[in-house]
């Protein structure tokens, strides 16, 4: 689960990372407010969730009252649909630093990246450059030592308070990413202030879905979600997406979900949501598809691929849910897998045609939907 970044820069001042002064406003009055309050220069950050914010022009720096009510109403109409806007002092920094901790699959443990030239064009960096990343492999059965924050420190470059300063926010930064369970914990850029010290000018904190029951602080709410349907089907347990096409998908799994999007798309089609019907949730049929039908989509399309998960089961529970739903579009089904021999039998009982091929079932669903939703 991401956190939003004004949720991770308290975390990180409560573990003694610097972070600049800030307000929250929810609308264009409370961030001309809060602008007066935290005084000019000052930086308009929109809170979401995506990255790459920079670029998107939803960071914007006010020199003054005229330019912070301008940057407000820019962002609070983006089309990324800002709830919540960050007025933050600007900083004046000499260098831009990038830190991180996230998990280590290969080695098992955590692992701690630095680089001197931190910013918003980190991961070209990444692709063009990647010697310039340094990383330091800590077991998770340690803390990160003193010794190899330093060392750190000193292989960026720093010496003397500088290192000693910036090591104590690394240490510090470990230590979120152990108490918050996180698979990452990132501050980019970290300010080199001109005036001596550091300072999280942004800051990224990922927390691990499977601890959430230990961090009950960062349960979502409503508003942290694009749809009240995808509200709902986050409280299920269904992976869902929401989009604003004319077909419905209920998959079975990320990858077949994913695939069937893009040959949806290859065919000059358009999706209305994205939901995983499988792995646990292959006997959620009803609510699976009680969630598309809010859509309103011509055409709600059935691709799975059952083994563990069984395919009959999966049929039986669609045709239970068309009998107490009767969505008013078409549906196109291909489910595979386990037991699909009854399962196109419970399908073709109910007037569904069972198809086995998914490249067949995106055409047929396409064309259903340039119709509008007739056969």
């Amino acid at each position: 689960m991401k956190l939003y970044e004004h949720q991770a820069k308290d975390v990180f001042a409560k573990a003694g990372i610097p972070i600049p002064r800030g307000i929250l406003a929810v609308d264009e009055a409370q961030a001309e407010a809060a602008g007066e309050t935290i005084g000019y220069p000052c930086v308009a950050k929109a809170q979401v969730l995506s990255g790459g914010r920079g670029k998107a022009g939803l960071i914007r720096l006010a020199r003054g009252q005229a330019q912070l009510k301008e940057a407000a109403k820019t962002i609070f109409a983006a089309p990324q649909k800002v709830r919540l806007l960050l007025i933050e002092e600007a900083v004046d920094f000499e260098n831009e630093i990038y830190l991180a901790v996230t998990a280590d699959p290969a080695g098992g443990g955590a692992l701690l990246l630095a680089c001197a030239e931190g910013g918003i064009d980190i991961e070209e960096l990444a692709r063009t450059a990647p010697e310039k990343i340094l990383k330091t492999h800590v077991p998770l059965s340690e803390s990160l030592m003193p010794f190899r924050a330093r060392d750190l420190a000193y292989s960026l470059g720093f010496s003397g308070e500088k290192a000693k300063q910036f090591a104590a926010i690394a240490q510090s930064l470990y230590a979120v990413f152990r108490a918050q369970d996180a698979e990452l914990a990132e501050i980019n850029p970290l300010f080199a202030v001109k005036s001596g010290g550091f300072v999280a000018g942004d800051g990224k904190l990922s927390v691990d879905d499977n601890s959430l029951n230990l961090h009950p602080e960062w349960e979502p709410q409503a508003g942290d979600f694009d749809s009240e349907t995808a509200f709902e089907a986050y409280k299920e347990g269904i992976p869902y997406l929401q989009f604003d096409g004319d077909i419905s998908l209920m998959c079975a799994g990320a990858g077949l979900t994913t695939t069937v999007y893009d040959l949806i798309a290859d065919a000059g089609g358009t999706v209305a949501n994205y939901l995983e019907f499988g792995g646990p949730n292959y006997r959620k049929g009803l609510k699976a598809m009680e969630l598309c039908v809010r859509n309103n989509p011509k055409v709600i399309l059935i691709v799975t691929f059952g083994t563990i998960a069984r395919a009959d089961v999966m049929a039986e529970g669609i045709v239970s849910a068309m009998a107490a739903l009767k969505p008013p579009c078409l549906i196109v089904t291909c489910i595979r897998g386990t037991g699909e021999e009854d399962a196109a039998k419970t399908l073709a009982a109910a007037g569904l045609d069972p198809l086995v091929d998914t490249e067949k079932a995106v055409k047929r669903a396409v064309e259903f939907s340039r119709s509008g939703g007739r056969p």
